[in-house]
């Protein structure tokens, strides 16, 4: 998931919010008459992928409630069971597409791939997988939360054989990949040598990273993504398009003991070979896929789905490189595919027989090289991003195959992602180079088209008609023009509802409908995402964490000041020397010539401070931290740092 909470993010607990105030408005002949063209256009009676989602069933509990110690809910599949059923049709309120891919991800508990490989699917967004050693289990990519891997191993070991972890490994840098690791192991089994992390190159790196530098804003839009606040019911949430939703448990990271670093690399644990391919860069900045050649298995990671996947997340990230993507694939196909009888990967179900995985490998593929070279043959033709995105269209033979719709990723955004990650936010034309920002925008639009009460008459009539998009973007302007103009809020709301509704991707239906639930009912005021974990936190290297500081710092508390701190860190037996000057925060590790003031503190205690564990000042008093020099100067420092507000504003100025 990327991201998903880029992430993929972190995705913690989202507390403190409330269901909409608003019922939601049903479908309008629009669209359900834009839903029912989906239906007529694809292959429904295509029932293979069922077929492969029912094989190898061994056991599911009667209830997936999955809670934390004291009882609060971090999964519950029980809100999508009593609408989302095997044989029921798709209500007009979902795309039939995406309902089709919601039933498939229902299809939960614990399953064999094939002889020593299991996997628990419908625990968390992402599979957990488990192959069977010599005498225990190498785990594959251990959910987000501690307590839906807890479950999941829980599950098997009853259904199987209980046996200790020997090993777990991490795909790729996204949180659903490793963050319920401490539901399976201890911190002390692995430091003494019981239990492997195995990890790519660069794992922690790009693990960590991620969630701090632009955690608040990613995981604010990430809300909207996977329709944190919206009701489970066929007018909310239907499906993530990797999977439900996301857990909301307790997301840790355990270090990696081993790293991967290029491709052909084997390893034998347990009595289990793997064969590992590098593929960086693709869907997560640090990922590689894994052969067991043993087992005639090749597991995916996160490269190939049952879906299009992003090339740009919608929660933002960096836009990837569907090009290197598609050479990572055509490199599979070569290198790792003979002789495999059955592909598995971190999201939705397997397959089987190498002729399908072939052909199926082949298409993943060539949607990401298909999406890439008619970008950029179209942009070299003068197009910008808005006008490809209308353009581009998938040949018959990917856009009727299930595994390359776009029920998390879109042919449109992706289109639009190569775009930027060529040419960046710029189109060529002089008028969007230095063009109004969207308030002061929106207040002249309103006045060249007659007012508020022109726009809204003209905009009820484009509605009547299923004009959703153009009514979303004049309603916009209304919007940022007149906040407070209630008419405007509610049918911008109507207009986003009908959009979701028709929605073939998940990601897409969410934002949607979470945008209609804020005009309705206000940005939330409690609650939120925690975007960085004890475990992340502990992870920062001192430069992530003066790298934090320094997109922290507000540059007009800064100006003309030139602060110089040094920091000593005594577990680690390093020193920096912090800098502020000319509004910018430099460091460097070393001694300081001269300083306002010198910290000595062990890296653990500075953790603390950023976990809200304490101040500075009462790690002073403990005698945690000592300071020489003006204390006076470290409060200006830290004063010139900005605390982050998640609820910050987005579908209203």
């Amino acid at each position: 998931m990327d991201m998903r909470i880029g992430m993929g993010m972190l995705l913690a607990c989202v507390t403190g919010l409330t269901a909409a105030a608003e019922a939601p408005k049903p479908a309008t002949p629009s669209t359900k008459a834009i839903n029912q063209a989906v239906k007529d256009a694809l292959a429904f009676e295509d029932k293979s992928d069922f077929d492969n989602a029912r094989k190898g069933f061994i056991a599911a509990p009667a209830k997936v409630t999955i809670t934390t110690e004291s009882g609060a809910p971090v999964w519950d599949l029980e809100q999508y069971k009593t609408y989302i059923t095997q044989d029921a049709a798709a209500p007009d309120t979902v795309n039939p597409s995406l309902w089709r891919n919601a039933q498939l991800n229902m299809l939960h508990g614990l399953f064999e791939v094939t002889k020593g490989i299991y996997q628990v699917r419908g625990y968390d967004l992402s599979n957990i997988t488990f192959v069977k050693g010599d005498s225990g289990w190498i785990v594959f990519d251990p959910l987000i939360s501690a307590e839906t891997a807890k479950a999941a191993y829980e599950l098997i070991s009853e259904n199987v054989g209980k046996f200790p972890v020997k090993a777990v490994v991490y795909s790729h840098s996204h949180v659903d990949h490793f963050g319920g690791v401490r539901g399976l192991v201890s911190e002390a089994d692995v430091a003494a040598g019981k239990v492997a992390i195995i990890a790519p190159e660069h794992f922690t790196e790009h693990a960590v990273s991620e969630n701090v530098i632009a955690g608040n804003a990613m995981s604010r839009r990430a809300i909207y993504m996977y329709g944190a606040l919206l009701p489970r019911n066929p007018q909310g949430g239907v499906n993530g398009g990797l999977g439900q939703t996301t857990s909301t448990g307790a997301a840790g990271l355990l270090l990696p003991t081993i790293e991967i670093k290029k491709t052909g690399e084997e390893l034998n644990i347990d009595g289990v070979k793997m064969v590992f391919q590098m593929t960086p860069g693709t869907e997560a900045p640090a990922e590689m896929n894994t052969l067991f050649p043993d087992f005639k298995a090749l597991w995916m990671a996160e490269n190939t789905t049952n879906t299009m996947h992003n090339i740009l997340t919608l929660r933002g990230a960096q836009v990837r490189d569907a090009l290197k993507w598609s050479g990572f694939l055509n490199e599979t196909i070569d290198n790792f595919m003979p002789g495999v009888e059955v592909k598995f990967q971190s999201h939705h179900w397997p397959m089987w027989g190498n002729d399908k995985i072939v052909d199926y490998m082949e298409k993943q593929r060539d949607i990401y090289k298909f999406t890439h070279d008619q970008t950029v043959r179209l942009m070299n033709q003068g197009y910008v991003g808005s006008e490809i995105s209308e353009m581009i269209k998938l040949p018959p033979e990917l856009e009727r195959n299930w595994a390359t719709r776009g029920y998390y990723g879109t042919l449109r955004h992706n289109s639009r992602a190569v775009y930027q990650r060529y040419m960046g936010w710029y189109d060529g034309n002089p008028a969007n180079l230095n063009n109004l920002p969207p308030e002061d925008a929106a207040k002249k639009y309103v006045d060249y088209m007659g007012g508020s009460a022109a726009m809204l008459k003209k905009a009820k009539a484009d509605f009547d008609k299923g004009e959703y998009r153009w009514v979303a973007e004049v309603m916009k302007q209304l919007v940022f023009a007149e906040p407070q103009n209630t008419q405007a809020k509610n049918l911008l709301a109507d207009s986003f509802e009908q959009l979701g509704y028709q929605a073939e991707s998940g990601p897409w239906r969410s934002v949607y409908l979470q945008g209609a639930f804020e005009l309705r009912n206000g940005v939330p005021t409690s609650g939120g995402v925690n975007t960085a974990s004890p475990d992340i936190i502990r992870a920062m290297t001192p430069e992530m964490v003066f790298d934090y500081f320094a997109v922290r710092l507000n540059s007009d508390k800064a100006a003309g000041k030139n602060l110089t701190l040094e920091i000593r860190f005594k577990d680690l037996k390093r020193d920096f020397c912090l800098n502020v000057k000319n509004a910018v925060l430099n460091y460097a590790e070393r001694q300081c010539k001269t300083s306002d003031v010198s910290v000595t503190l062990d890296k653990v205690v500075l953790d603390d401070i950023q976990l809200g564990k304490g101040s500075i000042d009462d790690m002073v008093k403990a005698g945690k931290v000592s300071l020489i020099g003006s204390e006076a100067s470290l409060k200006e420092f830290t004063g010139m740092l900005d605390n982050f507000n998640f609820w910050f504003n987005i579908v209203t100025p």
